[in-house]
């Protein structure tokens, strides 16, 4: 059901004539104001009763401050004291009284009541709105905390400038999607989920790996806050039974931002979940990736050859395409012809052909594959091995002078080697093509501002193998918690690593169908393989990370 717009609201209930309305309407664009306020301003009507229109639309009750009850006396100084005079004057908001061990505001904007998250979190405590007029918050604003409001005046962060389609009543959840996008983007958030609860509509950013809570609202405003969101992706709005991809491309603080959607049906409605790919921040280079000087090296030395296939493995979210992005990067020259086979193309990159899959009309990664050795290639990229097919077109690519990327979902590095095979490649042409696997994981980095220095606890170092004697002199580090880490200890990822080179040993056991267990004794002993546990070894007793927090994320992989 959607949403009455204002002025039929004011027209249904006498408010205005049905001529004063178009009179309005057809004035308000050129003016660029709001209809309420174009009706205010035309005589039609009064501020009061558009005020209690707008709460009734928002789902506000309405408070008149100008009843005497909210007077000097009711309003006491250490009421006044919860809220801070800049706070107030920045939300344009009025302290009225606590009930129920929560604080009730008066709000001159419904979209304000939208954003009261963040006071709730400023003054530990929660926050719920009422609506009145803005004439009469601005006065309890200077007379209470002495500061003069502009009375109308948008706040700060509800400001967006609204495309000449979109509709002025629509106003406060085109800015609570705009200020839930800046948000994430300002967090440094990879994923934005809304997810509709039982009585709520919670919304959660997922940073540096973590969820976390940013925000809960009302459990109606899910249905205008998600056709929103789906009008932006260009999705279909009626379809609610059904899941459905989409691409939200924004402008952020003059970066460009592109949002790739999915909404699912849930039990309390649509979920949605949005990917946040910051095309600035996105393509980093091999040395901020986190190598340690060793790795470093010889993974640079690897992605200099001709030819092979070099693997990337881990979970979902692993960082495994930032890796293989950086690679290419670092390989894009003027006398190279790069192609990649991506599903999506997550970052457009200057002097490379990217081709999207486009499983629907048959555009799959071995049909793209089998297309690109036509072009001549000398580096190619094959965003995911998912079945034998594509696994056997890359091969003989790599076997035929060119050199091959991909990925695949393996815990370790030696598993990638039997998962080929698995998937129905003969052993030999595994052991022939394949260069170097590496497996990878995120570790959250300790914030450098924040970060202090941990006493030696022989306990945790022993889950980590590390020895006492290798952590004296260490600088081993733990978190603590600031303003700028957002009182969580870590700012940042990097990445730790288990590098395998393939040596003629190692080919011949695969070849022969060794169980990738063996293969993981022999690269160690042989020293072809450094592990995620080594290097997440080396990370601690460097500084960069806490012993908690590598172990949190190789747990059950060593």
């Amino acid at each position: 059901m959607s949403r009455q717009k204002l002025g039929e609201m004011l027209l249904a209930a006498g408010s205005v004539t049905e001529q004063q309305l178009r009179d309005a309407l057809q004035q308000q664009r050129a003016k660029r104001m709001k209809i309420g306020e174009m009706l205010i301003a035309m005589g039609a009507t009064d501020e009061v009763t558009v005020a209690r229109a707008l709460a009734r639309q928002a789902g506000l009750p309405f408070v008149d401050l100008d009843n005497q009850k909210f007077d000097k006396g009711r309003i006491t100084p250490a009421l006044l004291a919860k809220v801070p005079k800049e706070t107030a004057a920045r939300l344009r908001l009025v302290p009225l009284m606590e009930k129920d061990g929560k604080l009730v505001v008066a709000v001159d904007d419904p979209a304000t009541a939208l954003q009261l998250d963040d006071l709730s979190f400023v003054l530990n405590a929660e926050v719920t709105a009422a609506l009145a007029t803005a004439t009469a918050v601005a006065k309890k604003i200077k007379e209470h905390y002495g500061v003069a409001v502009a009375a109308g005046a948008a706040p700060p962060q509800a400001a967006v400038a609204l495309t000449s389609g979109d509709n002025d009543d629509d106003a406060p959840i085109i800015r609570l999607v705009q200020q839930m996008i800046e948000g994430a983007h300002k967090a440094r958030a990879s994923d934005i989920h809304v997810e509709p609860q039982n009585e709520r509509l919670r919304v959660r950013y997922r940073i540096d790996g973590l969820l976390r809570e940013v925000a809960s609202h009302p459990h109606h405003l899910h249905a205008p806050l998600l056709s929103r969101l789906k009008i932006m992706a260009g999705m279909d709005i009626a379809e609610r039974r059904k899941p459905q991809d989409g691409r939200i491309l924004s402008k952020i603080e003059g970066r460009d931002l592109d949002l790739r959607v999915s909404v699912l049906p849930s039990s309390h409605g649509e979920s949605m979940v949005m990917r946040l790919l910051d095309k600035e921040r996105g393509l980093v280079s091999l040395t901020e990736l986190g190598f340690g000087d060793k790795d470093f090296d010889r993974f640079k030395r690897i992605i200099a050859r001709p030819n092979g296939i070099v693997l990337v493995t881990g979970p979902t979210g692993s960082g495994k395409t930032t890796t293989l992005y950086a690679a290419l990067k670092d390989l894009n020259r003027a006398d190279r012809k790069l192609i990649t086979a991506e599903d999506p193309v997550e970052y457009q990159m200057p002097g490379i052909n990217q081709c999207q899959v486009h499983s629907r009309i048959g555009l799959t990664f071995a049909r793209i594959l089998r297309a690109m050795l036509r072009q001549a290639p000398n580096v190619i990229l094959v965003g995911e091995i998912r079945d034998k097919e594509t696994a056997e077109v890359a091969i003989q690519a790599s076997l035929t002078g060119h050199l091959v990327f991909s990925t695949l979902h393996t815990n370790d590095a030696p598993s990638a080697l039997t998962r080929l095979v698995e998937m129905g490649v003969p052993p030999f042409l595994v052991s022939a093509s394949v260069t170097a696997v590496m497996a990878q994981r995120l570790v959250r980095t300790l914030c450098k501002e924040c970060r202090q220095p941990a006493p030696i606890d022989e306990v945790e170092l022993a889950a980590l193998q590390i020895k006492p004697e290798q952590a004296q002199g260490a600088s081993l580090s733990r978190e603590r918690g600031c303003d700028l880490c957002e009182r969580t200890g870590f700012k940042g990822r990097k990445g730790i690593y288990e590098l395998l080179e393939m040596d003629t040993r190692l080919r011949e056991m695969t070849f022969r169908g060794e169980p990738h267990m063996k293969i993981r004794e022999e690269a160690i002993a042989a020293g072809r393989m450094s592990t995620l546990l080594e290097d997440g070894q080396r990370k601690v007793l460097s500084g960069i990370t806490s012993v908690r927090e590598v172990l949190r994320v190789i747990a059950g992989n060593e």
